[in-house]
């Protein structure tokens, strides 16, 4: 919603998520390091914390990559791979570094529950890129603002790609082994895989979207509910 207001509005908004990140990763490290039920929610709020910081940078034209050009028509292959990671490559590297230091600041933590949801929304954000790039029949790209529309001459609409279910087939798989540990765990520990099953079966569900007929976009149409503007590359 944020990323669709004007752009006057993004120094601010920006500000605030870095605030917001801020505090995310303060919560992370503290409650890596606590095993109480509020602990669980904590680190698992503070993931979805700093993966929206990540995700608003993008979207809002901070963190991209160093091409911001449309595919050329003639592009195949390793090329077209290689030109589709440079209009991204930045906001890549953002989210390795990311990674990195959420692994880092909870090593050998007791509560790893912050850990383990933010390398699943990595994971699974790098898989439904691959799809998108490699073609699915939904692409769903109607909810890109519009100063990153030249992405989607990077995405591929076609049948079902191979890669697809493998995807689907082990993230599923692990989705599974977390259910089953859920139900088997105490309180404290079952409420923290329970959590984390919860939204890598969203995740899955995302990747479902790609080859129904029914857009997940319309779903989110309320957050869009603004007037478009066609906004000019930032400097």
């Amino acid at each position: 919603m944020l990323c669709a207001l004007p752009r006057r509005t993004f120094g601010w908004s920006m500000a605030a998520a870095t605030l917001a990140l801020a505090a995310a990763t303060y919560g992370l490290v503290h409650s890596a390091w606590d095993t109480g039920a509020s602990a669980v929610y904590v680190a698992f709020l503070s993931a979805i914390g700093v993966w929206g910081w990540i995700e608003m940078s993008f979207l809002m034209g901070y963190v991209t990559g160093p091409r911001t050009a449309p595919c050329p028509a003639d592009a195949t292959g390793w090329r077209r791979f290689h030109l589709a990671l440079q209009t991204v490559l930045y906001h890549e590297l953002v989210i390795l570094t990311a990674g990195i230091a959420v692994v880092a600041l909870t090593w050998k933590a007791p509560n790893q529950t912050g850990t383990f949801a933010f390398l699943i929304l990595m994971a699974m954000r790098i898989s439904a890129k691959l799809n998108i790039f490699l073609g699915v029949p939904n692409l769903t790209d109607e909810l890109l603002p519009e100063r990153l529309s030249y992405l989607k001459t990077y995405f591929r609409k076609c049948d079902v790609n191979l890669l697809f279910p493998i995807s689907v087939g082990l993230s599923s798989l692990v989705a599974l082994i977390l259910a089953q540990q859920a139900f088997v765990a105490d309180g404290t520990r079952a409420a923290g895989l329970a959590l984390l099953f919860t939204l890598l079966a969203l995740a899955i569900l995302e990747h479902f979207f790609m080859i129904m007929p029914v857009p997940d976009a319309a779903l989110w149409r309320w957050a869009l509910a603004v007037p478009k503007r066609i906004d000019k590359p930032l400097p």
